[in-house]
């Protein structure tokens, strides 16, 4: 064996190397407070390794980004794990820079002769930021897209040359393929190639000048880097590698849906380590200041200072400054963090957008594995899914009067702009219609026999017609037969009149039907008796029904204006409703509220909607509903 590794020597002379790399002299020896520059070379490492297994799997283009990052997390063998690490990789690096730099500042380690050395990792600083920002949008989905957008925003607004930075960042003056080509070019190229040349400059000049001790340890015996100093690196690393692994198993890299350009994004957020910068920017007075003084004159003025560290350590105060400086300035970063992280928090509409923007990744990859991705990419299984567009059609259409389930199908509050005394507010759009949340169901036409008015209560803000509405015949009807139908006596019959209602949709996430509360409320519907009592009319005097399968009408009804039972909440009737409701099939046009939306909508759209209403998409089957 020696002889071999002689031989090797004498064509290489890595004795020699290795023995300049591990007998580094460490004045006062070991120590703890050494390791963070050695675990941040150790991620970068993690990083190029783990970036090389994507990177041969990944294909930058907007319309196969997102689907080759879905084959990678949820196809490739342990593409999810490699994933994973180079995602968590890139937050601890971010950590472990920050510890790094506070190092270096409370040792000194920016003073004579080490100015050039400090520089430099400020040069890496600033790579290393620039490695997060462009992997922020490779994956293509809808977080990554927005939140990468507002940040070629900023640089538009830089000085002099703002504009023709970001037609350069952007690749021209929209925002898309060339966009996410030149990210993929920066973040796999160009920005690593930077940091390996920035690295070895570093640590060359570093190993130059030695590390920077305190005067204590200058008494100390000097020790080496190997092997002491090396086993605490080591451990370090793998302390970090076990963390990275923790949270890859634990939370997993996220992707949300894909990219949709056509849908704003409300919850655009960069990732939590310019979360500060974010929350600095809407500070009113900062506002009103400009974009480009918030993001462009005080950034570049603590960087000017940051710079300026090794001039000022030469004064008297300067190092309690430089020290001074740097706990304000991480400070006040973590204080803008967290107080963005708790007002998002505290706001519904943010969190609901959020839940919408996982939920889409979660249906995206749902699809694709179900029906495979087609030509025309993972964006266009999410808009023909009417789980999907459903909700977002509601909100669109329905939700300035109707609510779902208390919300606008999007689970946000429906807001307006008001005008108050002069200045704009946002405030909560009233309801002036039912809630859909369960139209149709046995709940649902439940309450509308017993409690008709609390059902419709919303139409009190819908003015005089949505009054006049309240004070109508059905509601006169629910208010005569209230004692009636709560009579314990007829809770079987109330219970099969509304089973026979019901089963009129034939919707398959009611049934099954129970048959014989089926019949018995088909007598009920013409007035067939109760345990205790009568009705004041049946629901035949009004309502005209034919019964799926029949030929003749079951029930007339009173004509214009009382609406048909005849198919009630199936996807056909409402379909029907909601092109026409004055129709006098439904409400007829001298009681009718609703605007007609025939031509609103389109046909796939009101498919789409209604799809959605009465639950009539995709499930896997494991889901329970």
């Amino acid at each position: 064996m020696n002889k071999i590794l002689n031989w090797l020597d004498d064509r290489t002379g890595y004795k020699l190397l290795m023995h300049e790399a591990l007998n580094e002299p460490i004045p006062g020896g070991a120590k703890w407070k050494y390791v963070w520059g050695s675990t941040l070379t150790f991620v970068f490492a993690v990083q190029v390794i783990t970036g090389f297994f994507l990177w041969s799997a990944y294909s930058p283009s907007t319309m196969t980004a997102w689907e080759s990052v879905y084959y990678i997390q949820h196809v490739m063998s342990y593409g999810w794990l490699v994933r994973g690490i180079h995602h968590f990789a890139a937050q601890a690096m971010m950590i472990l820079m920050g510890l790094h730099f506070m190092q270096v500042v409370i040792a000194g380690a920016y003073k004579a002769p080490r100015e050039i050395n400090f520089w430099l990792g400020l040069v890496l600083m600033q790579v290393v930021l620039g490695l997060s920002l462009t992997g922020y949008l490779l994956p293509w989905d809808q977080k990554g897209y927005y939140a990468t957008k507002v940040a070629t925003n900023i640089m538009g607004v830089t000085p002099m040359i703002g504009p023709q930075l970001q037609q350069i960042a952007q690749g021209g003056t929209s925002y898309g393929h060339q966009t996410l080509t030149r990210f993929f070019a920066l973040h796999a190229g160009v920005l690593p190639a930077t940091m390996v040349a920035f690295l070895a400059l570093h640590i060359y000049v570093f190993r130059r000048h030695g590390i920077t001790v305190s005067k204590k340890d200058e008494s100390k015996p000097v020790g080496t880097f190997w092997p002491d100093q090396v086993l605490m690196d080591v451990v370090a690393c793998l302390g970090v590698l076990t963390t990275i692994l923790f949270f890859t198993v634990w939370k997993g890299a996220e992707l949300a849906g894909p990219a949709d350009p056509s849908e704003a994004f409300s919850a655009a957020r960069p990732e939590w380590y310019f979360l500060f910068l974010f929350r600095f920017l809407k500070f009113e007075a900062v506002d009103e200041l400009g974009l480009a003084f918030g993001a462009i004159y005080v950034p570049g003025a603590i960087m000017g200072v940051i710079a300026l560290m090794p001039f000022i350590g030469n004064w008297k105060l300067g190092r309690g400054f430089n020290i001074g400086f740097t706990l304000a300035l991480l400070g006040g970063a973590t204080y803008l963090t967290v107080l963005a992280l708790r007002e998002d928090a505290a706001d519904k509409n943010y969190v609901a957008a959020v839940k919408a923007a996982e939920f889409e990744g979660h249906r995206a990859a749902e699809l694709a594995r179900e029906f495979g991705i087609p030509q025309a990419g993972a964006l266009s299984l999410l808009k023909e899914d009417a789980l999907v567009q459903g909700p977002k059609l509601f909100k669109r259409h329905c939700s300035s009067c109707h609510r779902y389930n208390g919300h606008d199908g999007l689970e946000q509050v429906p807001m307006k702009e008001v005008d108050e005394n002069g200045s704009k507010k946002m405030v909560e759009e009233v309801a002036t219609a039912a809630d859909l949340g369960n139209f149709g169901s046995r709940e649902w036409v439940g309450n509308l026999l017993a409690d008709y008015h609390n059902v419709f209560a919303p139409l009190a803000n819908a003015g005089e017609k949505g009054n006049r509405f309240l004070s109508g015949e059905m509601a006169a009807w629910s208010k005569e037969n209230a004692d009636t139908l709560k009579k314990p006596e007829n809770a079987e019959a109330v219970k099969a009149l509304t089973e026979f209602v019901v089963a009129q949709s034939e919707r398959a996430d009611f049934g099954p039907y129970n048959a014989a509360l089926v019949a018995t409320g088909k007598e009920l519907f013409k007035g067939g008796p109760l345990a205790a009592g009568s009705f004041t009319a049946s629901c035949a005097d009004c309502h005209a029904l034919k019964i799926a399968g029949e030929t003749d009408l079951f029930a007339e009804g009173a004509g214009a204006g009382y609406p048909t039972l005849t198919g009630y909440a199936s996807k056909s009737w409402l379909k029907g409703f909601v092109k026409n409701p004055a129709h006098d099939t439904f409400y007829g046009a001298e009681h009718n509220l609703m605007p007609s939306f025939d031509s609103k909508v389109s046909e796939k759209e009101l498919n789409l909607l209604v799809d959605w209403l009465v639950g009539e998409y995709y499930r896997p089957k494991s889901a329970s509903h």
